[in-house]
């Protein structure tokens, strides 16, 4: 929501003001299409040259989560801990084995059921179930250490590829600025080759050519960096899921008390969506 109000303010503003100082934006329009398409042609094929169909497609979702903002709500992050707490518990009362069904068939756990959300994400559900099938088909013999390395690897993996399309819109704004002097470079040698045209046509030519140069740098500062900067917290509230996970996991088979396990999990999340120990609690006692 507020990345479109902030397009219609930067729109309004650049161009609003403008108009106040007594701008005609009869040139702009005029040299618009025509820059956009030597501009906005080129950076579409640099994406094309330097990524493959599904970083492509990663990129598209890239531009929406900047409207759509962060895919997990604060409950989704409460609600992790919670799973990933039921689990453990399950697993120190009854021993690892007694994790079998649930993990294996998360579809089928009256556990995962309490939580549709989370079953319904792949990446989160295979988050919790790979490391915990291991602890099952050792028989919960396995290193605590060995099982963080594991889950700190799928977690670089996976933050990853979320961190793919936010680099490639950033790629795109660091571009922007230098595509915009190719566009207005060639306006100067169209200008150059009428030389002979009155002064109001070359007014207008060198106008049209300037256009490539304004094009370029307020695609990147104004838009494509922005962007890349509000993916970045996108992404990097989502990604505090897997961190929640890992410090639930970890934690309890370091054997800590629960209300430390929950503070691990709950102290990594932001302030502003971070809930109160005692609700956390009080939720994992069925209050």
């Amino acid at each position: 929501m507020f990345a479109a109000i902030g397009i219609v303010v930067l729109f309004a503003m650049v161009f609003g003001g403008f108009l106040l100082a007594g701008g005609s934006l009869g040139p702009i329009l005029v040299a618009l299409p025509f820059e956009m398409m030597m501009i906005g042609g080129a950076a579409i094929g640099a994406v094309l040259i330097g990524n493959t169909m599904h970083e492509i497609k990663l990129l598209g979702g890239g531009f929406g989560k900047v409207f759509k903002g962060p895919k997990y709500s604060d409950q989704d992050h409460i609600d992790v801990i919670a799973l990933c707490s039921k689990l453990m518990k399950l697993m120190r009362s009854e021993g690892a084995v007694a994790l079998e069904s649930h993990v294996t068939e998360p579809e089928n756990s009256t556990i995962f059921a309490e939580y549709p959300n989370l079953l319904a994400d792949d990446s989160v559900r295979n988050m919790i179930c790979d490391p915990l099938t291991l602890m099952v088909v050792s028989s919960g013999t396995l290193d605590t250490n060995a099982v963080e390395d594991v889950i700190d690897n799928a977690i670089k993996v996976q933050l990853h590829e979320l961190d793919e399309p936010q680099h490639a819109i950033q790629g795109l704004a660091d571009a922007f600025p230098a595509l915009g002097i190719v566009a207005a470079v060639l306006g100067v040698i169209k200008t150059m080759g009428s030389i002979n045209e009155p002064p109001e046509v070359l007014g207008g030519m060198i106008g049209g050519a300037l256009v490539g140069t304004f094009l370029g740098i307020f695609l990147a500062y104004g838009l494509a960096g922005p962007m890349a900067s509000r993916l970045k917290q996108v992404n990097t509230h989502d990604a505090q899921m897997y961190q929640s996970i890992k410090q639930v996991l970890i934690s309890s088979l370091h054997g800590y008390p629960q209300p430390l396990v929950l503070e691990a999990a709950r102290s990594g999340l932001p302030p502003a969506h971070r809930p109160k120990l005692t609700d956390l609690m009080d939720m994992m006692r069925g209050r």
